[in-house]
């Protein structure tokens, strides 16, 4: 019988898991697409037909209601739900799985939409009640997290016997032309690079230990392969949150993203004249949040594909010890924004993460990776999922120093 496939969510991201799902759709079978607005749904699948060839159904969707989700489940019965919607609606999409037992896969761990905090803590405690409904949820399969989660499991069986310390490093070298906009949703991305940065290490006891630094307080210009010298800011990113826990040996695990000056400077200012918050203010006696309403000003991720040249560079950069000998590991991928776009017509920091969360849900439909439970993306063998990955449109590089 063929597979059932449901994703929930439109925007960039959706675009590309949609158009991915249809390249696979021997492993993906009937390909639903849903979401609040259902217009983006029905643009997405009229795009698909006419590139692809394969139909894909719409729907409309809260996924903030568990029984309006619930009702959607047992109308469609699809074999596993992808999760590109917006990580608020994590916990509401995973119970209604476990309502309907459905294995459920996301690419961003659950946000609270009144604080700017994001953990896996609510998710992982869900595993009793996945295994209990005999279903799995795979969390963070986008591209960090998610293929940096891989590439880390993947160093670590293939050249380390113990791995002391990894810097994440993500470079968008990509030019939209505006002189501001956000490669993802605004809300989401401007928590995250506002919020204050965090690494995790031993200490002298031997005990791990989050250091919290001020937001971007803590720069390195680092080489990256195909793009050059950029400025790297250290960043508080959730694949750390489970590699630490995974990783054997593990000293220290950071995370570094690139800013231009520009970026930093139009946020700066935003946050100074309150533009940033996520708590209610009044406006002409209306109740406004302005992180939303500024929201509603930004370019739309999704609009950006067409305009957007450069490239993009995210891979992990390990340090160990492999038969007593220090060993120096740098796995990496680089994508070209224009190229993502003639293929799924999505920019390349959108194509990075869908193309990702299709794998993933493709291992799951394939039995390659499936257990019981909740689990992140390095309890599983990496060997499938980096050779999908030289297939499917992201080719890794590995370069031992």
């Amino acid at each position: 019988m063929s597979n059932k496939t449901l994703i929930i969510g439109a925007g960039g991201v959706g675009n590309v898991v949609a158009f991915k799902c249809a390249m696979n759709t021997q492993t993906f079978g009937e390909i639903t697409l849903a979401s609040r607005t259902i217009s983006k749904c029905d643009a997405i699948a009229k795009n698909v037909k006419e590139k692809v060839g394969v139909d894909i159904q719409t729907s409309s969707v809260d996924a903030d209601n568990v029984p309006e989700l619930i009702k959607l489940f047992k109308k469609i019965q699809p074999n596993i739900v992808i999760n590109v919607a917006l990580p608020y609606q994590d916990l509401t999409i995973m119970d209604a799985c476990v309502e309907c037992g459905i294995d459920y896969l996301d690419t961003a761990n659950y946000e609270h939409p009144d604080t700017a905090k994001f953990e896996y803590k609510e998710q992982w405690e869900r595993n009793d009640a996945f295994k209990e409904a005999n279903i799995m949820a795979l969390l963070g399969s986008g591209f960090d997290p998610g293929v940096t989660n891989v590439f880390c499991a993947y160093a670590q069986k293939h050249y380390f016997d113990e791995i002391h310390t990894i810097d994440i490093l993500d470079c968008n070298a990509g030019d939209h032309g505006y002189p501001f906009a956000t490669n993802f949703n605004p809300e989401i991305n401007l928590r995250e690079v506002s919020a204050k940065g965090r690494y995790w290490q031993k200490n002298e006891d031997g005990q791990g230990e989050w250091i919290e630094t001020e937001p971007m307080e803590i720069m390195q210009v680092w080489d990256y392969p195909e793009v050059g010298e950029k400025d790297s800011y250290l960043l508080y990113h959730e694949e750390m949150e489970s590699l630490v826990k995974h990783i054997k040996g593990l000293k220290r695990i950071r995370f570094f993203m690139t800013f231009g000056q520009s970026y930093l400077t139009h946020m700066k200012c935003l946050e100074n004249v309150g533009m940033l918050g996520i708590k209610e203010v009044e406006h002409k006696g209306q109740k406004i949040i302005p992180m939303e309403f500024l929201a509603t000003l930004l370019p739309d991720p999704a609009s950006l594909g067409e305009r957007t040249t450069g490239k993009t560079n995210i891979g992990i950069y390990a340090k160990g010890i492999k038969d007593g000998k220090e060993k120096t590991v740098y796995i990496y991928q680089v994508s070209d924004h224009e190229k993502c776009y003639e293929e799924v017509l999505s920019q390349g920091v959108s194509y990075t993460t869908g193309v990702p969360a299709m794998i993933g849900a493709k291992l799951m439909l394939e039995n390659k990776w499936q257990n019981k439970g909740v689990y992140n993306m390095e309890e599983f063998d990496p060997d499938p999922f980096m050779e999908e990955l030289m297939v499917q449109g992201l080719p890794w590089q590995v370069i031992e120093k």
